[in-house]
């Protein structure tokens, strides 16, 4: 019998992830269902078994092609079912409340979720594709040293519902949805990254949840090689990740001695190079098509030297890989600088000659906080009587 008080994988949840007993049940949210759990949760209102295919096809389609926020926007739904679902369910979004566009675009939202907790979200255009950076948690526990996300304690995991609904709310922001009468807008949003808040792999069931619905044909409709999974390196969920998810695999490497990786990223301690990357050569159908992107954040006198260049070339031999060098982002009280322009363009070329792509990434929204490693919302993990405290004088 699983443990309440555990994770998947038996880690202890954080105070908010806990189950609160005299809490108040509130409506179950019908966004970020699989098409099937949909189906049963239509069939759970009463609704005729042969018509709960039917009914579920068109509230995905109102979920996911035309953008629907209320069940009263869905026309193609008979008034009385349409107040069945509304006393029983929700389809809430995350609520913007904090927007900031920086000098080269990019943007980024702050989003609060239930009970007020908040993530951040970062839309980053470009020339050719436009790329959503999503959380998959409040907070992080891996306390990378560079990253300021580090600093902020896990507060709990996203559900499903909550990771699908950023994409949601950016959709709104951009414009993507279709209007009665005209034609689908261009999308904005081209790729998916998991990259924002949190450790993923820590929060893997609803992560997987919301993947396959994002790159679903039917869904949200991305497809799975334009949505990208970044993990600082949780080994035995990598295959899992592969079979069950089938999505690009990004690992945040950022070290090439077991020594500094135990610094830099602590959870080396418990998974180090050697098994990580094993992980890799083994991801299920890694290939020249469908390679490992690593990332490295440039670390001026910490991981930035040749040397540092050709032993990562050594490490990742015989994977089908590409490297990002990442220049450092700095946030207040940070003890790393971002190395030298020359010493990243040197560092890629030894990288480049060996066979593997090794783009530096150009650093956007550094002036607004929402670059690589920048983020960080202010929610705090509380006790569950502060919780009840709150949800009472909210009248909940």
């Amino acid at each position: 019998m699983s443990n309440p008080e555990q994770d998947a994988q038996g880690h202890p949840l954080p105070v908010r992830d806990r189950i609160d007993v005299s809490a108040p049940v509130a409506r179950p949210s019908l966004i970020g269902l699989s098409a099937s759990a949909l189906e049963d949760a239509v069939e759970d209102l009463g609704v005729p078994l042969r018509q709960c295919p039917m009914r579920a096809r068109q509230l995905w389609n109102w979920f996911y092609a035309r953008g629907a926020t209320d069940f009263e926007q869905m026309s193609s739904i008979s008034k009385e079912l349409r107040a069945t679902l509304s006393a029983h369910h929700t389809i809430a979004r995350p609520v913007i409340t904090d927007a900031q566009v920086s000098n080269d675009g990019t943007r980024k939202w702050l989003m609060r979720l239930t009970h007020g907790v908040e993530v951040e979200t970062v839309f980053i255009p470009d020339q050719e594709r436009g790329t959503l950076c999503i959380s998959s948690q409040v907070g992080c526990t891996l306390n990378c040293t560079f990253c300021h996300t580090g600093t902020q304690p896990l507060v709990r995991n996203l559900t499903a519902d909550e990771i699908v609904g950023q994409v949601l709310v950016a959709r709104d922001e951009l414009g993507e949805w279709p209007l009665p009468g005209e034609p689908a807008p261009t999308r904005r949003i081209t790729n998916i990254v998991m990259m924002g808040m949190g450790e993923p792999l820590y929060n893997f069931e609803n992560v997987r949840d919301a993947l396959l619905l994002i790159a679903d044909g039917e869904g949200i409709a991305l497809g799975k090689r334009r949505v990208t999974l970044s993990t600082s390196g949780v080994v035995p969920m990598i295959k899992r990740t592969g079979d069950e998810i089938g999505c690009m695999l990004a690992i945040s490497l950022h070290a090439v001695r077991d020594e500094l990786r135990d610094e830099l990223v602590p959870l080396n301690r418990k998974y180090p190079l050697a098994e990580l990357m094993d992980a890799c050569r083994n991801y299920p159908r890694v290939s020249n098509a469908k390679r490992i992107t690593f990332e490295y954040v440039m670390l001026k006198g910490i991981n930035d030297s040749p040397a540092d260049a050709r032993a990562l070339v050594q490490l990742i031999k015989g994977i089908p890989a590409k490297i990002n060098l990442i220049p450092f982002n700095p946030w207040p009280g940070t003890p790393y600088e971002c190395s030298d322009w020359e010493t990243i363009e040197v560092f890629g070329d030894i990288v480049n000659r060996a066979g593997y792509a090794s783009p530096i990434r150009t650093p956007r929204g550094r002036d607004i906080s929402a670059a690589c490693g920048q983020l960080k919302s202010e929610s705090k993990k509380k006790s569950a009587a502060e919780l009840r405290r709150e949800r009472l004088a909210a009248g909940a």
